[in-house]
């Protein structure tokens, strides 16, 4: 494995980092950094095999101690400060991201299974208290976000129906991290609109506005 600096995160994702508190914006950062680099991966996976071995590649840095770990890549380098102790939690978006990999077709099971295993990280920003309200989330905001950016339309409906079929525990998300609240109300947003991307449209900020104000 070469390598690499940073991709560039989409607007959605610099918003949510915006509104966020200093104290997460690292590990909020590094995560979506994660994201985008398996995403890349899944992408240009043709051979299920090849893919699924890039992807053990990760899930075999983050299991090892960060002393132990390759240097200088600036994401793996990012999560030995950001998110050491709690590395299960990117390790199960590897999982998610194999989903897409490994799955014949893509049915209901295979989406929901996608949604939390890529949104997981949410829960791995905030204590035990919220972590029920911040994985639903996290679940909603991975299938949105995958749904806008499927080609096929069969897929984006399953997707679709996946992320609205996300039960939400009650309470609000913590102030200190608003921008997840930011992000799942965007997805909601692009949910109902039928899988649309996240920011398209007049009203994207003001839903994000909202959302950061009230957190519900």
């Amino acid at each position: 494995m070469t390598s690499e600096a940073p991709d560039p995160l989409p607007p959605e994702a610099e918003l949510a980092l915006a509104w966020s508190a200093p104290k997460v914006r690292g590990a909020l950062s590094i995560a979506l950094q994660l994201d985008r680099r398996l995403a890349r991966i899944v992408g240009r996976t043709q051979e299920p095999m090849l893919g699924q071995m890039r992807l053990a590649w990760w899930r075999e840095a983050l299991g090892k101690p960060v002393a132990e770990r390759p240097r200088g890549d600036a994401v793996l380098d990012g999560i030995g400060q950001h998110w050491q102790g709690r590395e299960a939690f990117l390790a199960q978006m590897v999982d998610g991201w194999e989903v897409l990999v490994t799955a014949e077709n893509l049915g209901p099971a295979e989406a929901e299974s996608f949604g939390a295993g890529r949104g997981a990280f949410f829960a791995g920003l905030a204590d035990e208290a919220t972590a029920g309200r911040l994985s639903a989330a996290g679940r909603r905001w991975a299938l949105a976000d995958a749904a806008a950016g499927v080609s096929d339309p069969e897929e984006c409906a399953t997707l679709v129906a996946a992320g609205l079929a996300v039960a939400s525990p009650a309470g609000r998300i913590p102030r200190a991290l608003r921008g997840l609240a930011v992000l799942e109300a965007l997805a909601l947003r692009g949910l109902s609109r039928g899988g649309r991307p996240l920011m398209e449209g007049r009203g994207a900020s003001l839903a994000a506005l909202r959302a950061a104000i009230f957190r519900a």
